[in-house]
This record gives C-alpha cells, structure tokens and sequence, in this order.
C-alpha cells in the first residue's frame, strides 16, 4: 500500500495480504536491487511477496516480489493517482495489523480493477461505501437516528458530529443534504458488483442501473465528471469523525472534482 524510506537504500512497506491482513516490514536495499523488487513496491500493486517474521520483531522482512498487475502497466493520470493514492490511504487508515479481511480484499482487488480505465468516481464511490460498511461504521440510511422515521420518500440531512442521518424536523444546523438519488444508489451497490456499474457515468445514467435514468437537477454529468458526491462527502465524513483527522486524498480529490 504504502512504502517510506528506512536508512540510505532501505524501505519500510505496508502490505495489505489476504492471508495476514495488513503487515509492516523493511525490504532491505529496495532502492538498489531491481531484480528483487523492480516496481513491484509502486503503490497498490498486486505481488507475491516472500517474507520471513522473526521472534520477537515487529516488523518483517520482505525478501523479494513478483508482479503480478501494477496500476503502472496501465494508463495513469493525475486524477486516477488521486483515486488509487486515497484507496490506499482509507486501507492503511481503517485496518488494524494482522487482523485478516477477505471480504475487503476481495473488494480491493475488483474496484482497483475497475480503476484501470474510464472515469474514476463510481469505483471510488463504491470503495468508500464497502469500505465504511465492513468495518462497521456506516449507519442505518433509511431513517432518522433521532426520532426513528422512515427517510423513505423524505429528505435526509447529515452533519459532521451526527452518527447518521436526520430528518427534516431533527436536522442540525449546517447540516448538508444526502439525496434521495444516493440513498437509491447506495441500495443498489449493496446488491450488484462494481463491474455493473461501469455503465453509469454519462448525464443520465449517473446514480442509476445502467439504462435506467433517473433526473437529477444537481448533475453535470456530460464527461464522467463527479456525480453521487454527496454520497462520497458523507462517506468521508465518517471516516474523519471515527479517525479524528483529516483524510489528506479526500481533499486532493475535492479539489479535482471541483475542477471538472
């Protein structure tokens, strides 16, 4: 996920592995040894690693790498950087080490998939949701954690000192809106993988199966620009409340979808 310089030529790295979840270790001499490492240390890049743990020390040590996909062998630019940079920075912020998560592995590995090509805010969309619900933190959408009334066919508001959503009535001061388009879309991601949604990018399509249209008078959405995003601000919201601190991706990409 994530590597930091450790001495003249060696590297601190953060894995997320399926079989040990989240484990820290030093790849001696990374910074000179291509034929051990090579680019297989470039963030989110999928690897077999080989790795020894030694009684008594935190870390491990990484021996060496092979490739097996790399974000590298794809086409990149600033704003698909920007996605794979925040995946990066949600795993290594929300998941403890050595606790195993299949099910977010698994996740990880079809939404960078879907990030190799096309417009990046629904996989990221879709990462962010999973994400927040497997590790317990989303709550309940369809109704209001105040009085308990189905949010069904009603305005939903967030705020950022609210663990859930308000009603009308209940809402708080600067509170922000959660649309009822999101809330649908939100239900459907639930119930399909983030390969169905590739389709829904385009003006109409944003936020709904792909063929089905569902209006949205907010969108602006000729080229893939960012739809659903106050979905991906409520998401985030969460995130920072339970961690505490600012998400560092989350404004790079604020910016960049203000910039579309």
């Amino acid at each position: 996920m994530r590597t930091y310089p450790l001495r003249e030529s060696d590297l601190l790295v953060t894995l997320f592995t399926r079989a040990e979840g989240k484990v820290k270790g030093v790849a001696r001499a990374a910074k000179k040894s291509k034929r051990r490492f090579g680019g297989a240390l470039e963030p989110l890049t999928l690897v077999r690693v080989y790795y020894d743990d030694r009684e008594g020390q935190e870390l491990a040590r990484i021996d060496s790498c092979d490739i097996l996909d790399s974000p590298l062998s794809h086409e990149l630019d600033y704003a698909r950087v920007a996605a794979l940079e925040h995946v990066a920075e949600l795993l290594d912020e929300l998941l403890p080490e050595r606790e195993v998560n299949d099910a977010v592995f698994r996740l990880t590995h079809a939404v960078l998939r879907s990030l190799q090509s096309g417009p990046i805010w629904m996989p990221l969309t879709y990462f962010q949701l999973w994400l927040v619900r497997l590790v317990g933190f989303l709550p309940e959408l369809s109704e209001c954690v105040v009085c308990g009334s189905s949010l069904e066919g009603h305005r939903a508001f967030y705020h950022a000192l609210v663990d859930g959503v308000m009603c009308p009535q209940h809402k708080r001061l600067a509170s922000s809106e959660l649309s009822p388009e999101s809330r649908a879309l939100a239900e459907r991601m639930f119930c399909a993988p983030v390969e169905s949604f590739a389709a829904c990018t385009s003006a109409s399509g944003v936020g709904s199966r792909p063929g089905e249209e569902i209006p949205h008078p907010t969108k602006r959405r000729l080229d893939g620009a960012p739809a659903n995003a106050d979905l991906r601000k409520f998401l985030v919201r969460i995130v920072e409340r339970h961690l505490e601190k600012k998400l560092v991706t989350a404004t790079m990409l604020e910016k960049l979808a203000t910039s579309n």
